[in-house]
């Protein structure tokens, strides 16, 4: 039977004290919201539909995809109402998946389990038990233990309010349940709004079995309704990728401080030391070294290569046995050939080095093609703009160039020469020898030094 997904993301999130709509604040570096469609879509859903209401056009800009459904909840009515406005969007037939905007962690093992468990005809919903359920809707029981319905803690009686098996809000039933159900959907109650969970005393009428299930992992099902929560659950994501790694034989130097917004797969004897940051999609191969506060985003990091502290790399590929750092900066568009060296304060955009070529200290290098076995002076920098466009240096192999070089792009450094310190060049290097530019050195004796007065 096909499964069709609704998601709430009509919510104002008054807490996040935010203009950003709730379901747009970032976890692990993506927008909540994102989390929860990459969950739904690995379930391959005929139809997915994003119930939007407040900032719903930011929200739709900032996530819409090919084949992603949407509707507009205005005014907000409650869950219910809101899933009232999805139904024109869905097809006519099969199982009907109901999450939220803002539980970011539900894991698709636990989503499967329930669309399984709908597929009978069963109402099908996911509970959990909380030691402090405050704020959830409690899920009574009669005394057979079969599920009479869902009360809201704001309509709870006390003995109500001191269960503990709380309901998550995602459920799974057939499309046609349904429709029928919500549309007997009435808002006698505190807050006058149309509530999803009565759908579970329109089942239990009609004597329709209410399959249970809860989620594999207890955060699964946590919500984010302030910047505190938010935070909570951002640890708790780390911690998991943290042991991830760790059961890959990752060497981690404390779990406890390592971010991956994206992807990261490393090889083995991969070591990571403190408070670096993983964006897009990292590779490190076996034998890979990052040192403390580094910051990787879309980049491949060849094997036995060690990134120094305090490094910045982005959209660049590192080859073997290299070393990098400390205090690079790699920008987009960098290819780095094995047995490359970039030292402390060098920073490299659009460029290629070649095997074994060194840029130690002090320098930038910018559209630039490097050969091989070139040694980059302290100090030297590639001119490559002129006010409106880049041109481009290329420097062939074995090439030595003194400090405090200047090549004005473009231009082209011819293969073994020797540029001595100090040098502007403005035109092509010839291959071999020694290319300088002389200046005669003044000293003005009778010179006085300015002094404060």
């Amino acid at each position: 039977m096909s499964v069709q997904v609704v998601v709430l993301a009509a919510g104002q999130g008054k807490r996040m004290r935010s203009e950003l709509p709730k379901v747009l604040h970032p976890l692990a570096g993506r927008p909540l919201l994102a989390h929860v469609l990459a969950t739904a879509q690995s379930l391959s859903p005929s139809r997915l539909c994003v119930v939007v209401g407040h900032g719903g056009q930011n929200v739709r800009q900032v996530m819409d995809a090919p084949g992603l459904a949407w509707a507009t909840q205005e005014p907000q009515l409650g869950t219910g109402h809101a899933v009232m406005q999805a139904l024109p969007e869905l097809e006519g037939g099969g199982t009907v998946l109901v999450l939220y905007g803002d539980v970011p962690l539900i894991g698709a093992g636990t989503l499967r389990a329930l669309v399984d468990a709908a597929a009978g005809g069963a109402l099908a919903i996911l509970t959990q038990r909380l030691d402090s359920p405050q704020g959830y809707g409690r899920i009574v029981r009669d005394t057979s233990g079969r599920v009479t319905r869902i009360v809201e803690e704001k309509d709870a009686t006390p003995a109500e309010r001191a269960i503990t098996e709380v309901n998550t809000g995602i459920l799974a039933v057939s499309r046609a349940r349904l429709d029928k159900w919500l549309a007997a959907l009435r808002n006698d109650n505190a807050q006058r709004e149309y509530y999803l969970t009565d759908v579970v005393g329109a089942a239990v009428r009609e004597g329709v079995e209410i399959a249970v299930r809860h989620p594999a992992s207890a955060h699964e099902c946590m919500g984010v309704n302030s910047k505190g929560e938010l935070a909570r659950l951002e640890r708790l994501y780390q911690m998991t990728r943290a042991n991830e790694l760790l059961e890959a034989g990752v060497t981690l130097a404390d779990p406890a401080r390592i971010d991956v917004r994206g992807e990261l797969t490393c090889g083995r004897d991969v070591s990571i030391d403190i408070n670096c940051i993983f964006e897009g999609r990292v590779s490190l191969a076996d034998g890979a070294r990052v040192g403390a506060g580094c910051i990787l985003r879309d980049v491949a990091v060849g094997a036995g290569t060690e990134i120094k502290p305090y490094s910045v790399i982005e959209e660049a590929e590192i080859g073997r046995n290299a070393r990098i750092g400390p205090f690079a900066r790699i920008r987009p568009g960098t290819r780095l050939e094995d047995e490359v060296h970039v030292g402390n304060f060098v920073e490299v955009k659009a460029s290629t080095l070649g095997h074994a070529s060194k840029a130690n200290h002090l320098s930038y290098i910018g559209d630039t093609t490097v050969g091989r076995d070139v040694n980059v002076g302290a100090g030297t920098i590639t001119c490559n703009y002129d006010g409106a466009h880049k041109h481009r240096t290329v420097i062939e192999d074995d090439v030595h160039i003194g400090s405090d070089v200047q090549l004005i792009a473009p231009v082209t450094v011819g293969r073994g020469a020797t540029i001595a310190a100090g040098a502007t060049i403005v035109k092509d290097v010839p291959p071999g020898g020694l290319t300088l530019t002389e200046a005669k050195q003044v000293t003005r004796s009778n010179w006085e030094r300015p002094k404060k007065k």
